[in-house]
């Protein structure tokens, strides 16, 4: 048996890359219908608690994006001023962290969700997790990933809870406790998971065997999703809000989601990162070796749309040439489509139909092409380029129209392009 004694975590690991410190039989904790900060004191009111007196404990919610509580793209702030004052009543010196998508200034995106009002009443730190460099990590049997750029923070603090929002997503069926460890990882090196090539024999996508590796190393302690309003349909920021007034507890993240997914309509053996990594030992999505608490948890059982599997359905006389794309780029232009694809169409009239590329993996594009995203930045000759990791509406219409255009609903942050360009310049760091 070895150990991969990182400061402020231990994890424990066998030969076969197996965690050996998870419960034959995790308990789960579902509460419905009190509201955001009710529902989440007493979901953890059960839970053992008495581990983190005198220890730090970072709190990571979803804030990847600007929007605000209600949405259901960022976690609701009730649920994390609840679990704030519940580790605090245990005797921990608690944080919030965030390191958000890139293009977003973390500071607008807590405000936005509500949650610089809810620590400053509490007095706790809000934390950017992208402000120091990174600290690299090795990934012991990691079949896509072999090491990680990891945020310092989550290694220096004794525990970390993972804070979800009850999300769909394009890309990996559901964004829950397991996936939500991706916010961990800093800056640029979250969208290099969806750039990753495909994995020698295995016919899952790279992103999801990438997140099973993850998962062995990048484990929260304790997972508290809210299902207080999920998003259906276009996840992880296209949809429709969703909501359900519930919140879901355990120690294990992965037997956290397996409930959320039920909860959602779906099965968490369907989500191939979940299968992958409790195949690997990471966790328990079997609900037959799950003790959930109620008894009648499934009586708040409310099926999500799931996300469509033919994106360009939606948008007629507009073609999506898609290879690699990251879930940031390609929701951007799925909600700039949304808005915007009338005008998108009227500003080019002679067009039967508008193409639209995005993702690092074309070999060539046909002319005439809207390039959108750093990724097809080679492609530009004699072509509408618009740069951005991703870039934003505003962008998009001004480089279509020639003409300086607003979008306010962009999502990103108004500071973005002077937060891109330090981050562009930062990305090489070690």
């Amino acid at each position: 048996m070895t150990s991969l004694d990182f400061p402020g975590m231990l994890v424990w690991m066998s030969a076969n890359d197996l965690p050996l410190d998870l419960p034959v039989r995790p308990s789960v904790y579902v509460v419905h219908g009190n509201g955001a900060y009710a529902n989440t004191r007493q979901a953890l009111r059960p839970v053992d608690l008495s581990a983190v007196r005198g220890r730090r404990v970072l709190l990571k919610p979803n804030v990847g994006r600007v929007a605000p509580r209600g949405s259901g793209i960022v976690t609701d702030a009730g649920v994390v001023a609840a679990v704030i004052d519940a580790f605090r009543e245990a005797g921990a010196e608690v944080a919030v962290g965030e390191s958000p998508i890139v293009g977003v200034d973390v500071r607008e995106a807590f405000e936005a969700a509500g949650l610089t009002s809810a620590a400053a009443e509490r007095g706790c730190p809000l934390i950017d997790m992208d402000r120091r460099d990174s600290v690299e990590r090795p990934v012991p049997g990691g079949r896509a990933l072999h090491r990680l750029r990891v945020c310092p923070e989550v290694l220096e603090f004794d525990f970390v809870v993972s804070i979800p929002v009850m999300k769909m997503h394009m890309h990996t069926g559901v964004t829950l406790a397991v996936k939500n460890m991706k916010g961990c990882l800093w800056r640029r090196s979250k969208v290099e998971l969806h750039m990753l090539p495909p994995v020698e024999g295995s016919d899952q996508k790279p992103i999801d065997v990438a997140i099973a590796d993850m998962s062995s190393v990048l484990r929260a302690d304790w997972a508290v999703i809210d299902g207080t309003v999920g998003m259906e349909g276009l996840g992880p920021s296209a949809g429709e809000a969703r909501p359900l007034d519930a919140v879901v507890v355990s120690r294990d993240p992965f037997a956290a989601d397996a409930v959320a997914c039920r909860l959602m309509g779906t099965e968490a053996e369907l989500v191939p990162h979940l299968r992958l990594g409790a195949a690997r030992g990471h966790g328990v999505i079997d609900l037959e070796q799950i003790d959930v608490t109620p008894d009648h948890w499934r009586d708040w059982i409310s099926p999500f749309a799931p996300p469509p599997k033919d994106l360009t359905i939606a948008f007629p006389n507009i073609r999506v040439l898609d290879e690699r794309s990251c879930s940031a780029c390609q929701s951007t232009l799925l909600l700039f489509l949304m808005r915007y694809q009338q005008r998108l169409l009227d500003y080019f009239p002679s067009r039967q139909v508008v193409q639209i590329a995005i993702g690092s993996g074309h070999a060539e594009l046909p002319e005439g092409t809207l390039c959108i995203g750093n990724c097809t930045a080679r492609h530009r000759d004699g072509r509408i380029f618009v740069p951005g990791c991703p870039p934003v509406g505003s962008q998009i219409l001004t480089a279509i129209s020639g003409e300086p255009m607003a979008d306010t609903l962009d999502g990103c942050s108004k500071r973005a392009e002077g937060k891109e360009a330090q981050t562009r310049a930062n990305s090489d760091k070690p």
